[in-house]
């Protein structure tokens, strides 16, 4: 458990402690937060290690609501962490995805919370300055009261307000135009994956919208579009195309696998029983505006498995 559950009673009966029994209870929650604030499930775990190790270090009978002193705990390291991510995006090769994860489906079911932590929504928080993607996060996806938030992030109530009202219309500005349910994008998916399997071109054009923007990370590693390809005529081309740079969506032996990413259907092309790309996508108005293709192997490393999210 990377260290969160060997803090013991030490009595032998093998009964779990309560500084133990209090974070496991709220791990997914806490990983829920600092993924949001940092787009980064690995950066996400490290968050929830230098939780752990704050966290038993305090007084717990001095502690009147466990979850909201972890959740400041969490919020602090994480903003920590995502003021030096700013330094290394900017050394980073291509154009930079929020790292995908395998999602269960009771995170589809909360559509609220699905378009939280999807990779459209991720994106749109990287353009937010680090506190206010954290009191955005805290606010309008756990719901956290403003006195809560100020004392995560060293503010007072009044300016935690103003902050929260400024980054509500930043991203009210760039989200989707309407809340989308995971069973819209289902059939936008399966449409343009049977576009792309068959190489038609207009079912291509039909799925995407005019403005379409497709973005791939390679990290230099893989290859991907060195930078973000706009307009349905563009991105139909490079995708029917069997020789493009993109990696080839069709290329014999690739396998298309449908799956639930980040609360929202995707797809997991393989070939050779590996994965290969992470393909999410963004809906508006049922046509397809986002398709982010991850193939940047460091970021894929959790695709074997679901991760468990909460709020």
């Amino acid at each position: 458990m990377n260290g969160t559950g060997s803090h013991d009673s030490g009595s032998g009966t093998g009964q779990v402690d309560p500084a133990t029994e209090a974070f496991l209870a709220h791990r997914n929650l806490l990983f829920t937060v600092a993924y949001e604030m940092l787009g980064s499930a690995a950066d996400a775990e490290d968050v929830l290690q230098e939780t752990w190790l704050r966290w038993v270090g305090v007084e717990l009978a001095e502690v009147r609501d466990q979850r909201a002193y972890l959740v400041r705990i969490a919020t602090r390291q994480a903003l920590t962490r995502l003021r030096t991510m700013g330094r290394r995006r900017e050394s980073y090769v291509g154009s930079w995805l929020p790292e995908p994860l395998l999602t269960s489906p009771d995170v589809a079911a909360d559509v609220e919370f699905a378009e939280s932590v999807s990779m459209a929504m991720l994106l749109v928080l990287e353009t937010l300055a680090p506190t206010e993607r954290a009191v955005f996060v805290l606010r309008e996806v756990f719901d956290l009261a403003y006195d809560e938030i100020a004392e995560a992030v060293d503010k007072t109530p009044a300016a935690v307000r103003q902050i929260a009202h400024r980054a509500r219309a930043h991203v009210a500005a760039r989200r989707p135009r309407e809340m989308v349910s995971p069973a819209q994008t289902r059939v936008a998916i399966e449409a343009f994956e049977r576009a792309v399997r068959t190489g038609d071109m207009q079912g291509l054009l039909d799925i995407l919208a005019p403005d379409v923007v497709l973005v791939g990370d390679g990290g230099g590693i893989r290859q991907a579009v060195p930078r973000p390809i706009t307009g349905a005529w563009k991105v139909a081309r490079l995708l029917a195309s069997r020789h493009g740079r993109f990696g080839g969506l069709i290329a014999a032996g690739l396998r298309h696998e449908p799956v639930e990413v980040n609360g929202y259907p995707a797809l997991i092309l393989e070939f050779d029983d590996e994965i290969d790309t992470v393909l999410a996508v963004r809906v508006d108005d049922g046509l397809i505006t986002g398709l982010y293709a991850v193939r940047n192997p460091e970021k894929l490393a959790r695709m074997e498995r679901e991760t468990g999210l909460s709020r």
